[in-house]
């Protein structure tokens, strides 16, 4: 009896890994709120989007074998959203080295603009190490003020993680 108690304590203890310790995070700098299951890590980077020199700001973590980030960038007024969404797409693939993408779907969230490349994919790909991933990805857009704010929302696990993607991707709020 008394083994059959630490087996059950031992695996409601691990129900409680903090691994899955979602929070809220507000990303600097912008209104943009997520969910993340782990502490994050934050960066920004200046990286080409659209043709422009732009400030990336990153918030991420790792929870298990698979890392979370969430990527946003304020385009310059006028700036075409729709066609800096499509090539971040071509170029996340690309970095995957991933031969097709599956699952490919229309991604809409309150709050955010009803664009084409508005998209939510789960992707095959490589590492950088050759190792296989998977990818769940989201893209989109809303407006903040008098530019466009562009977001990028990822899970890279070694098995396909579709639970808690749904759950970073649906805790996106701007």
């Amino acid at each position: 009896m008394r083994n059959l108690f630490l087996l059950a304590l031992v695996a409601m203890l691990a129900a409680c890994s903090p691994n899955q310790n979602w929070r809220q995070v507000t990303v600097d700098g912008t209104r943009l709120k997520v969910q993340l299951p782990c502490k994050p890590d934050r960066t920004t980077r200046e990286v080409p989007l659209g043709g422009v020199s732009v400030p990336l700001t990153v918030v991420g973590c790792e929870s298990g074998d698979a890392m979370l980030a969430v990527m946003t960038a304020a385009l310059a007024p006028g700036a075409d959203a729709q066609a800096v969404l499509q090539g971040w797409h071509k170029a996340t693939l690309a970095n995957l080295h991933a031969p097709q993408t599956q699952e490919a779907q229309a991604w809409q969230r309150p709050g955010f603009m009803p664009l084409g490349a508005a998209q939510r994919i789960t992707a095959q790909g490589q590492r950088a190490d050759g190792q296989a991933v998977t990818a769940h990805a989201v893209w989109g857009a809303y407006p903040e003020g008098d530019h466009v704010r562009v977001v990028h929302a990822v899970v890279y696990a070694t098995k396909a993680q579709p639970q808690l993607a749904q759950t970073l991707f649906d805790g996106l709020q701007p």
